[in-house]
């Protein structure tokens, strides 16, 4: 065997894995077929729930740390959210993918893991006990498991065969990296009165420190096949035809088309082999959603493949990550196709979808509906199907970020291992069962008692008399 895991693709889904593992203390392979990392921004946002997963691996403030990362103020379908709406401790922020991308590498690198690139997969087979991976260059990987982080067009998914049912591509609008002058807001979506719409992002800066935006550009007529280049001409047309003469293109860094394809494979498991990402589901690229759900799909398989590695996962553990992870991500492509609707993106100028949009803007001013929009965006209401779920209302969701005096939860999931907070101090004896795999903190802290899992999810709560079963359902036999 010539490592443990092999991830096939090194975007941020793949490198989130393979520091998943680091921290879990498996050998690992990440493989790409691309010779150098990409240097186009691709997505932009960060959600809460993956900022406070980074926080929970001690690699949050080295990332923003990495240049001006703005506290983003929200949308859906382009209806904005109050800029005062702040439903969690950390607010989502507007990161490129590749700064992510380069802070993972660099990141992974000073740790020993370093992306074997040129690495185009051609052929996957796998037996009772491993997966054998053929690269075009020749080379040969074997390993007990595979992971499929390839992207929208996997070669993986597509040499295991799997289903990957949903609606193709209809349509398509224009995504680019621009410098812009005339633009005096932070975010922005704009439509004129014959439907054609331009939305601005932040991306950061270029090295000389100019600043740079993501421009999207839809309506009449800008559906064109995907394969027709982006001209500076036609981003000039699209930003003259929204804005007039005030916001004008200084530089077009880089520009493609993008389709409403909304597709999800039916199973994320197959054998030894697992799917994530992109590789898994794919959508439009609205609401920060795409890069960091399958980030959080990293972070849901991570100390799974971890546990079977080291030979504690119970049994049936591994195909939690199908039960969890999708109907996350099927809810995700729910969401965004709500939001293409609801933008008119093609410019259709629908009557009815113009109607519903006024109706559905007016109820955004309501709280309750700017609460249950925040938390679906953010990855914060995320809750995943457990037993006890029906219970207590922590289980199945991210743990609060609780202060136990000389140390925050978080900060406690840095080990990568399971913790149990036990304020009253009276599961001691249960706990030292599952001494190797999880750590008893909080004593005398002002909380109730709760077992997190290592990605930060909390599997118990509330009866005394559930905790040892649930200690066995999730971390296997005792010592």
């Amino acid at each position: 065997m010539d490592t443990e895991v092999l991830i096939v693709g090194a975007g941020p889904t793949g490198m989130t894995l393979a520091n998943e593992l680091l921290v879990a203390g498996v050998s690992t392979v990440v493989v790409d077929k691309l010779s150098q990392r990409s240097d186009l921004s691709k997505a932009g946002g960060v959600q809460s729930r993956t900022l406070e997963a980074l926080d929970q691996r001690g690699l949050l403030e080295p990332l923003l740390a990495t240049g001006n990362h703005p506290i983003g103020t929200g949308h859906f379908a382009g209806i904005a959210l109050p800029p005062n709406l702040v439903r969690h401790r950390l607010p989502w922020r507007f990161v490129p993918q590749v700064v992510i991308e380069g802070f993972f590498e660099k990141h992974l690198a000073a740790q020993g893991i370093h992306i074997r690139r040129d690495h185009e997969l051609v052929g996957l087979v796998q037996d009772g006990d491993r997966v054998t991976a053929t690269f075009a260059n020749g080379v040969t990987v074997r390993s007990r498991y595979l992971v499929a982080a390839d992207g929208a067009h996997s070669m993986v998914r597509s040499l295991l065969r799997a289903e990957f049912p949903g609606r193709p591509g209809t349509s398509t609008m224009i995504a680019s990296d621009v410098r812009l002058s005339g633009v005096d807001q932070l975010m922005s979506h704009t439509w004129n009165d014959d439907g054609h719409f331009a939305a601005l992002f932040p991306l950061g800066t270029d090295p000389q420190g100019r600043e740079l935006r993501r421009l999207v550009l839809g309506g009449p007529d800008r559906s064109l096949p995907r394969e027709v280049p982006v001209t500076e001409d036609e981003i000039r047309d699209g930003l003259r035809t929204v804005f007039g003469a005030r916001v004008r293109l200084l530089e077009l860094r880089y520009a493609r088309r993008i389709t409403n394809a909304a597709r999800q494979v039916t199973r994320y498991r197959h054998g030894r082999v697992f799917l994530a990402g992109d590789a898994a589901h794919v959508h439009l690229p609205l609401g920060a959603q795409g890069m960091n759900t399958g980030m959080q799909d990293a972070l849901n398989l991570g100390w799974k493949l971890g546990a079977a590695v080291h030979g504690w996962a119970p049994e049936n553990l591994l195909d939690t990550y199908h039960t969890e992870r999708h109907p996350v991500g099927a809810a995700v492509l729910r969401n965004v196709q709500a939001q293409s609707l609801l933008m008119d993106w093609e410019g259709t100028r629908n009557p009815d979808v113009a109607a519903t949009r006024e109706i559905f803007t007016a109820m955004t001013q309501l709280p309750e509906v700017q609460h249950h929009l925040a938390d679906m965006l953010s990855g914060m209401a995320i809750r995943y199907p457990m037993p006890g779920a029906e219970a207590h209302p922590l289980v199945g969701r991210p743990s609060p970020d609780l202060d136990l005096g000389a140390v925050r939860v978080h900060e406690l999931l840095r080990s990568g291992r399971s913790v149990l907070l036990d304020p009253a101090d009276t599961f001691a004896k249960v706990a030292d069962l599952w001494s190797d795999r999880v750590d008893r903190a909080g004593q005398g802290a002002d909380t109730e008692p709760m077992l997190i899992r290592p990605d930060g999810y909390v599997c118990w709560a509330g009866s005394a008399d559930d905790l040892e079963p649930a200690l066995g359902r999730w971390l296997g036999e005792p010592r």
